[in-house]
């Protein structure tokens, strides 16, 4: 039982951390509400960052969960620009970076991910960026903006889903941009070979170029400028800037020390919840980047199966599912991993999880060259694992009830316009 005596603690000002204490309130909880964030701005969300914000088509103040009135509104205690640097299971206290000791009743683990660094010569060039903060994009977007006037070039190590979108961003401002990749698409370990050639086009045709089957292996900089980026196969490109794109990893430092379970780096890393995204401890929960949460997709996906997903989509039901679950409510997260990406003109949303090697075909229904589609990823017994449409709207609810459906489709239907996705359903 919960009452109005205790207090619940929730680490981490993004949208999972906020939209928990926002879920604390609205199902009734009257007790203490602390909110533990490392950055200064108020709790945010990060689409906009290499979206809307970055393209210079919204304003700061957009990216904000709520107002920042709002908080003292609804009792929220905040600790802005505050680390939490140690967590005590046993005594149930975490300690803040000024020495603040907080005891709690639940606590809620939402520190999110942090962008994993190049390791390479020439990193602390004034010119080398990362993108995972809001203060990041204030200054990427700075840069973006003098990159364009200047006929200046961008030089991305990644083509992920935060590197193209950049990239889309840059060319918008009219800068050069290089990609350099390992694999031998973009978004290879997402969509696998068979999709990720379309992304390519497109950057293309927008004047993008790929330099693919590389790594960086050097940033080339004069008194602490950037001049050029060398890669392992002896490529030199010009660069007056970089971008560090190549992933995220989970912050996990706070857990560790408190002796919570993990996963495996190998296995996605994370820490380890359950369905009520319970941690090791029965008193810790957590949510959004850092969860790594039992995945079902349907009833015959293995029991074992866990996956950590860094997707907006995960925070925002993330957070309240732990919020309702801290409240002693039955709580079974089980939602399908969803995200979108806006590039150019390219809208996209993608359901389910399908990474290379676990599923045997692809199916798309569409024009696939007019990037008017909707791309299905079939495992061997005809099973649906993933769906991604394309500019094409309104689907993602059929796309998922298939999927969870874990029946057999025939490829032919699936590729036919004419058959509404909805018969398709047993």
């Amino acid at each position: 039982m919960v009452d109005a005596h205790q207090t619940f603690v929730i680490v981490g000002g993004g949208l999972a951390g906020a939209k928990a204490a926002e879920t604390l309130r609205s199902e009734g909880f009257t007790g203490r509400v602390i909110l533990i964030c490392d950055e200064r701005d108020h709790p945010y969300e990060r689409p906009p960052l290499s979206k809307g914000y970055l393209l210079g088509k919204e304003e700061r103040d957009s990216v904000f969960v709520h107002e920042p009135a709002w908080y003292a509104q609804a009792q929220i205690e905040l600790h802005l620009g505050q680390p939490a640097v140690h967590l005590d299971p046993e005594a149930k206290t975490v300690r803040l970076g000024d020495g603040t000791l907080i005891v709690y009743d639940r606590l809620l683990l939402a520190t999110g991910a942090e962008p994993r660094r190049l390791d390479i010569p020439g990193t602390g060039l004034a010119g080398v960026h990362h993108l995972r903060r809001l203060a990041h994009a204030e200054r990427l977007r700075g840069v973006l903006a003098s990159l364009g006037r200047d006929n200046g070039h961008l030089v991305i190590a990644g083509a992920g889903w935060i590197g193209l979108e950049v990239a889309a961003a840059a060319r918008s401002y009219g800068a050069e941009v290089t990609i350099v990749e390992a694999a031998p698409t973009p978004l290879h370990g997402v969509l696998g070979p068979e999709l990720g050639g379309l992304f390519a086009d497109l950057h293309r045709e927008h004047g993008v170029r790929f330099h693919f089957g590389a790594r960086l292996t050097e940033i080339v900089g004069q008194d602490g400028m950037v001049l050029a980026v060398r890669t392992d196969d002896g490529e030199e490109h010009p660069a007056h800037d970089v971008l560090a794109a190549i992933g995220a990893a989970p912050r996990t430092a706070l857990a560790d020390q408190a002796g919570l379970d993990l996963v495996d780096r190998a296995a996605g890393g994370g820490i380890a919840v359950d369905s009520a995204l319970r941690t090791s401890d029965p008193y810790i929960y957590a949510a959004g980047d850092v969860a790594a949460a039992p995945l079902s997709l349907s009833e015959d996906t293995p029991q074992d199966t866990r996956l950590r997903v860094e997707h907006w989509a995960n925070a925002l039901n993330g957070g309240p599912a732990a919020a309702r679950a801290m409240l002693g409510q039955d709580v079974s997260y089980d939602r399908i991993p969803y995200f979108f990406s806006d590039q150019y003109d390219v809208g996209m949303e993608y359901s389910g999880y399908a990474p290379p090697g676990s599923y045997a075909q692809v199916v798309c229904r569409g024009d696939v060259a007019k990037r008017e589609f909707i791309a299905f990823w079939l495992g061997a017994d005809g099973r649906l694992l993933a769906g991604m449409n394309v500019n094409v709207w309104d689907v993602v609810e059929p796309i998922q009830q298939l999927i969870r459906s874990g029946a057999p489709l025939a490829p032919g239907a699936l590729a036919d316009p004419e058959v509404p996705l909805a018969a398709l359903l047993p």
